[in-house]
């Protein structure tokens, strides 16, 4: 009778071993290395600075094109990353979120900085002195960003709303030349041109709240998270060979911003002063951070009607990849 079933259990070893050799085989093509990877770097962002200067990137993939896209701000970056132009864009949280809440699928994988780089800027000689004077008044700020975000929210604690003022949506390098112009009142700034204009033309800092200020995550789109989880690991991890030089280097990291970003040695040391590299997983405590801005994207309605931002948020904040960081 032993023979009778040898063959039957022959064929199932066999096919188990197909079967193993083509998980394998599957294995070794989703591990190959892309042909090309494409990311943005962005003033607001020194980490991605130094990633870019040094080439740490192309060192961990050395058979893949590295592309890199300047950003001038968050909708840039996200507009990038929404219309396939880069596969990882640097943006502030609160910008992913409105841009999923509308829409986008993407999520959030890594944290580049926790920084102060946003507060309302007005000239040296302004007469306002809190956020209530600008009633009536213009306030230049990118929209979508999350400068944007800052005004809205502070406008909301001084007891005004969008309709109290007139926001001029202007990108934020010509929002700080339109208010030392003196063609707006104040300006939603965003270092480094907030803290340049602080350095060359005195501008003042009307209004700062830590609070209001969201944190600056690196985000790619759900079906490159799903398609490529082994590129988002390799990069995470250059990511933080450039974070850890740039803790360990402050002054070469002063240099490094003032000459890619074409400033004096001054402005970006006042930059980095408020700007926190210590802090690169995705938490639960920033998920809460989140979410208390939620209820402001609902009531000035800058997302769909009935969409769920808690929710969002949820969705957007991968902590998953955390452990790619935590690992370093």
């Amino acid at each position: 009778m032993k023979p009778a079933f040898r063959f039957p259990l022959i064929k199932s070893l066999l096919g188990a071993c197909a079967l193993a050799l083509s998980l394998q085989s599957v294995a070794q093509a989703a591990e190959a290395p892309p042909a090309e990877v494409h990311l943005d770097y962005a003033y607001y962002s020194p980490v991605s600075l130094v990633l870019k200067h040094f080439g740490f990137l192309e060192k961990a993939l050395p058979q893949t094109k590295v592309g890199w896209v300047l950003s001038q701000g968050s909708n840039r970056s996200l507009e990038y990353l929404n219309s396939g132009g880069v596969d990882f864009a640097s943006s502030a949280s609160l910008a992913a979120v409105l841009s999923r809440a509308n829409g986008s699928p993407i999520k959030s994988v890594y944290v580049y900085s926790r920084a102060e780089w946003t507060a309302l800027v007005v000239r040296k000689d302004s007469p306002y002195k809190t956020v209530a004077d600008l009633k009536g008044k213009k306030i230049a700020a990118t929209k979508g960003t999350d400068p944007y975000l800052f005004t809205l929210r502070s406008l909301q604690q001084a007891g005004l709303s969008k309709d109290d003022v007139e926001l001029v949506h202007l990108q934020h390098p010509d929002g700080r030349t339109a208010l030392e112009k003196g063609d707006v009142d104040a300006w939603a700034g965003l270092d480094p041109h907030m803290a340049a204009s602080q350095v060359q033309a005195g501008s003042r800092l009307l209004y700062r709240n830590t609070g209001f200020n969201s944190y600056g995550v690196v985000s790619v789109t759900d079906s490159y998270a799903k398609e490529h989880p082994q590129t988002i690991d390799t990069v995470l991890k250059a990511y933080e060979q450039a974070r850890e030089w740039a803790v360990k280097n402050p002054e070469e990291l002063a240099k490094l911003l003032a000459t890619e970003s074409g400033l004096p040695l001054e402005v970006a040391k006042l930059q980095l002063s408020r700007t926190d590299l210590s802090s690169p997983q995705l938490t639960a405590k920033d998920v809460i951070a989140s979410k208390a801005a939620a209820p402001i994207l609902v009531s000035e309605e800058l997302v769909r009607r009935g969409v769920n931002v808690d929710q969002v948020i949820d969705q957007l904040i991968d902590t998953g990849f955390k452990e790619t960081v935590a690992r370093q």
